[in-house]
């Protein structure tokens, strides 16, 4: 068939509309895919303002409070809160609502959560023998939580993001999901070199502030470590990097190098208040890899398993917790949680971190007035903040 040159031209005029057509199209689809690359660019760390702070420590805390149980104790309450009120009026945020909650676990562990929400466990309380002691491991929660390191920690590695325009506040995804990667950086991972070191010198000389003896943080610390003595990984609440003999002569050099002077320890207040004995690391009952009741079972702890090999030790995470431990990923209830909770299973149960709880988690009521926290620092011959 013989086609004319203007019918020739009539279909290279057809071909060339068709190809801007589509061509069209493939920039619209272009637009598109550059219209989502510009709101993920938009993307922004994580940004809390006070009163986000409050509610993100007030669900966090929560968490915790399920996984362990609390102390259902008034008096025991009572005396942790004037301890750790006194070390926190001293502080550089003294107005945050202080809430002090000792969790009902043989483990030696403390945790603290954003918003001025410190735990310490029954354990813990065991294991010291006096006041300046159980000062020295709040004013190193507490300094956690004014320095804001947890919500430092996941703007630092992006663990959470937030759209340009989007914020806490009403936005119940959002921080759940922000409350689930507080509790795994608190109870699970832990604080980093940095603000673990800061936590102990600011803590020391914290407590010195209103007399209490600094090297107290020191002297429980190294009752930890005889504990784990025989522990191939470092345990519960200060398993932490640095490692233990480096915490000890840094908390060392930040009293001489800063000439902290408090002299008071008061072991004869702390017995009459606190009565707990504690148990042994092959005497406490842990919670199951994988187990669904948060509370555990009555399985006990063994030894974990030493590593194959330096490789395997340089391989561990650098980040591991402080907490007087493993000072949380998502959410989903109970049976998650305890899941979590069991996932460090391959590197060996943690009897301080993976301690069976109790089985009650509400906060006990304690009220404190400003003329029983004179009253407190008084008796004990303690100054006040700022004095």
């Amino acid at each position: 068939m013989r086609v004319s040159r203007t019918g020739m031209t009539v279909v290279a005029l057809l071909i060339t509309l068709s190809g801007v057509e589509a061509g069209a199209g493939q920039l619209g689809q272009l637009g598109k895919v550059t219209e989502g690359v510009k709101k993920v660019g938009e993307l922004r760390d994580l940004q809390v303002t006070d009163a986000e702070e409050q509610q993100l420590g007030q669900d966090v805390s929560a968490r915790i409070r399920e996984r362990y149980g609390v102390v259902q104790s008034a008096p025991v309450h009572r005396y942790v809160s004037l301890v750790g009120r006194t070390i926190a009026a001293a502080s550089s945020r003294p107005a945050l609502p202080w809430t002090f909650i000792v969790l009902d676990t043989d483990g030696v562990n403390a945790f603290a959560a954003p918003g001025g929400y410190v735990h310490i466990t029954r354990g813990a309380l065991a294991l010291m023998q006096d006041e300046a002691e159980l000062a020295g491991v709040l004013a190193h929660e507490i300094v956690h939580i004014t320095g804001k390191h947890t919500i430092r920690s996941m703007q630092k590695t992006k663990a959470v993001q937030m759209g340009a325009s989007e914020t806490l506040s009403g936005n119940a995804a959002l921080l759940d999901r922000v409350v689930a990667a507080t509790y795994e950086s608190i109870v699970e991972r832990g604080f980093g070199r940095e603000d673990e070191r800061e936590s102990d010198a600011a803590g020391v000389a914290l407590i010195s502030r209103v007399g209490y003896q600094p090297a107290a943080l020191g002297t429980i610390l190294a009752r930890l470590k005889e504990r784990n003595a025989s522990s191939r990984e470092r345990r519960g609440l200060f398993a932490s990097h640095p490692d233990m003999q480096s915490r000890l002569d840094g908390i060392a050099g930040t009293i001489t190098k800063q000439k902290l002077t408090g002299t008071v320890t008061l072991s004869e207040r702390y017995r009459q208040a606190i009565t707990y004995t504690p148990k042994p690391l092959s005497d406490i009952a842990t919670v199951d890899a994988g187990a669904a009741g948060l509370t555990g079972s009555d399985s006990k702890a063994a030894p974990a398993p030493a590593p194959a090999d330096d490789k395997a030790k340089k391989d561990e995470p650098r980040r591991r917790s402080f907490g007087l431990g493993r000072m949380m990923p998502g959410s989903g209830g109970e049976k998650s949680q305890a899941q979590v909770t069991g996932s460090g299973a391959a590197r060996g149960v943690d009897p301080e971190r993976d301690a069976r709880g109790g089985s009650n988690p509400a906060l006990v009521a304690v009220s404190i007035s400003a003329a029983d926290l004179q009253a407190f620092r008084k008796a004990g011959g303690l100054t006040a903040a700022g004095a």
